[in-house]
């Protein structure tokens, strides 16, 4: 990492976008917080992506550089819902007040309610209400994507939404790359619903890896939040 960072010059990295950087480990590894003192040091913006409260703990490195952090919150204050469609990550009520806390602090916090089920997180309203308060302000949401593990994994946990949902994802679903997704109109209809809830809340929104761009009021991964200098 020193030596990668030698070479950036005010940069903008984003950490991370295909696993988390706070998995549990990291609370007592801290290898996550060693890679942000050194970007530090480098002068790099900093974009964090994660579904952990842990990232509180680096708040004073996120503080000295432009950075932001985008935080998935799947439903609000159903922590039943959350133990069963994520139950290695921190609680949703863990995690708003981790963004609470990250505000407070002067961190600009994106939210992603991200993945969209039907009849198990499709209405948001209470969710946004609460993120709105607290200074929340982007959003960004996707659709839950079928693939064959996690299509597993969640009929698993869930049968009876399962079960309902099979039809409309493997007989009227439209395939995206190695991924099953609902009809297109039916995703429009749920994702337009959350943009609206959005904007009525005064907070920006953007929709990724749908198709759907013209429901985008800002780029759908918030980095429009990062501020252009330190304490900006």
């Amino acid at each position: 990492m020193r030596r990668e960072a030698a070479k950036l010059n005010g940069e903008t990295i984003s950490i991370a976008n295909s696993s988390d950087p706070y998995p549990r480990a990291e609370a007592s590894a801290g290898l996550t917080r060693r890679c942000l003192e050194i970007l530090a040091e480098s002068n790099c913006k900093i974009q964090i992506i994660t579904k952990s409260n842990i990232v509180v703990r680096d708040d004073d490195l996120l503080s000295r550089v432009p950075s932001t952090v985008a935080l998935t919150i799947t439903t609000d204050d159903d922590d039943d819902i959350a133990k069963l469609i994520e139950p290695h990550a921190p609680l949703p009520s863990q995690r708003l007040r981790a963004a609470q806390d990250l505000i407070k602090k002067g961190i600009a916090v994106s939210v992603r309610i991200d993945p969209i089920i039907p009849s198990v997180n499709d209405q948001p309203q209470k969710l946004i209400s609460a993120l709105a308060s607290i200074g929340v302000k982007h959003l960004t949401c996707s659709t839950y994507k079928a693939k064959p593990d996690n299509w597993m994994r969640f009929a698993q946990a869930m049968p009876k939404v399962a079960e309902n949902l099979k039809p409309l994802y493997f007989q009227q679903g439209e395939k995206i790359g190695g991924n099953t997704l609902l009809p297109k109109e039916f995703r429009f209809r749920l994702l337009k619903n959350v943009r609206d809830l959005a904007v009525a809340n005064n907070m920006k929104f953007g929709v990724c890896r749908e198709g759907l761009p013209e429901l985008n009021t800002a780029p759908c991964d918030g980095s429009w939040l990062m501020p252009k200098d330190k304490g900006k």
